[in-house]
């Protein structure tokens, strides 16, 4: 909450009483997003807010005569379901939409373009895209004119196709027990050169030099932190709909869907423990069809390259940490999921008095998952389920920042609650 209170003065107030309203009740353990089979985008100038406050404009794929979006909609979708996306162009040059990962794309109206059929800057002609995705997955799409200078702009977004059969109350991201998750959250990476940025706005666009390309924002979903941590659809975010703040009991299954949306690698790494990559550019790595996640790897850092997507499983009891997380005596029943092999185990060290440290906004006032303690005044106050948080960032550091301003950029938490809080 610091943070905020420095960068955005009269916002505090709202931030706080949103992130408090986040942590009790609600988060997106299903993604947001567009569903159906057919959709129409306009391309069009608009405007975001950096995590620090300060107005970004953007180029950006809206949902119908909506606002520009950034990053675009996503599209959630269902395997062998035919998908029409139409497009229109209030933009100041030509532009378009591809499909990487989907086979049998076509494209109708518009005027032929290098990769695909494009959208001329009248706002009137509509280009159709139609395809039928066949293997579920995550995938994303883009424009596929002048990508250089309209993929930088905001021209990208997400897409997650489910499997035949998609059973909301047994989920998998495909068709094997292997990918079967209890909760998912997607983690869409780009980043913004804001001179670039800048030199658009003013409609200098023939002044702009890729090859001396420098981001300054680093986004998880279209926001930076601390704006990935606040609720979807955030009133003053309008072109920011989405968020990310992933939440989970001990003993669940979390799928990470991470798409390398810019220009840029964004090694992402998750506290807590490692991940399990089950799957990348929307196929399960397995050995042979059917042999499920054979080949998944572990990873506590999951190199994002631009253009690919990749599929991991979180998973976390508190394992390896030596004590026992709820505080038992040794005779004490055991919690849903607990790590066995540490239950009744006291901290192995000697916890500070309460006037010898400060606490942060988020600590409960107690080292034990689901029990709260006294706080000292002024302090605390965020973490109302006693959870544990912990920090999911790019790796690398730099991108921790808005506009060189620590922290922010490409950050958010997981939360770890006790088991009985509802995670919607």
């Amino acid at each position: 909450m610091t943070w905020r209170i420095l960068v955005k003065g009269g916002r505090q107030a709202a931030v706080a009483t949103m992130l408090l309203s986040l942590y009790a009740a609600h988060a997106s353990a299903v993604i947001n997003g567009l569903t159906g089979n057919a959709f129409s985008f306009t391309a069009k100038p608009g405007y975001i807010s950096g995590g620090d406050g300060l107005s970004l404009y953007i180029w950006g794929y809206a949902n119908g005569g909506g606002v520009a979006q950034y990053s675009g909609p996503t599209l959630i979708l269902e395997q062998g379901v035919q998908v029409t996306v139409e497009l229109t162009n209030e933009l100041p040059e030509a532009c378009s939409i591809v499909f990487p990962g989907q086979t049998g794309v076509t494209a109708t109206g518009g005027v032929p373009g290098l990769l695909t059929r494009e959208a001329p800057p009248d706002g009137i002609t509509v280009v159709t895209y139609t395809f039928t995705p066949d293997e579920p997955g995550t995938y994303h799409y883009h424009s596929g004119t002048h990508p250089d200078l309209q993929v930088e702009m905001g021209l990208v977004g997400a897409v997650v196709v489910r499997p035949t059969g998609f059973d909301p109350g047994n989920p998998r991201a495909y068709a094997h027990a292997d990918s079967a998750y209890d909760h998912e959250y997607l983690f869409l990476l780009t980043e913004m050169d804001l001179d670039v940025h800048r030199l658009v706005e003013l409609g200098l666009t023939d002044q702009v030099d890729s090859t001396t390309f420098h981001p300054v924002y680093w986004f998880i979903n279209g926001r930076n932190s601390p704006d990935t941590m606040l609720m979807a659809n955030t009133p003053w975010l309008p072109s920011q709909p989405y968020n990310c703040m992933p939440r989970m009991h001990p003993g669940e299954r979390l799928l990470m869907r991470i798409i390398g949306g810019g220009r840029d690698l964004h090694p992402f790494h998750f506290h807590g423990n490692n991940a399990t990559v089950i799957a990348k550019d929307g196929r399960l790595l397995e050995s042979a069809p059917g042999a499920g996640a054979d080949l998944a790897y572990s990873e506590f850092t999951i190199a994002s390259v631009p253009g690919q997507t990749v599929d991991a499983v979180f998973e976390w009891t508190g394992a390896g940490l030596g004590w026992d997380i709820y505080g038992h005596a040794p005779d004490d029943p055991m919690e849903p999921n607990e790590y066995a092999p540490d239950h009744g185990k006291p901290i192995p060290v000697t916890l500070p008095e309460q006037q010898e440290f400060t606490g942060g906004g988020s600590y409960s006032g107690s080292p034990y998952l689901g029990t709260m303690g006294d706080i000292p005044p002024g302090q605390g106050g965020l973490n109302v389920n006693a959870g544990y948080f912990y920090m999911w960032h790019s790796h690398n550091e730099v991108e921790m920042v808005n506009n060189d301003i620590f922290p922010g950029g490409m950050m958010t938490m997981l939360i770890i609650e006790p088991a009985g809080v509802p995670i919607p």
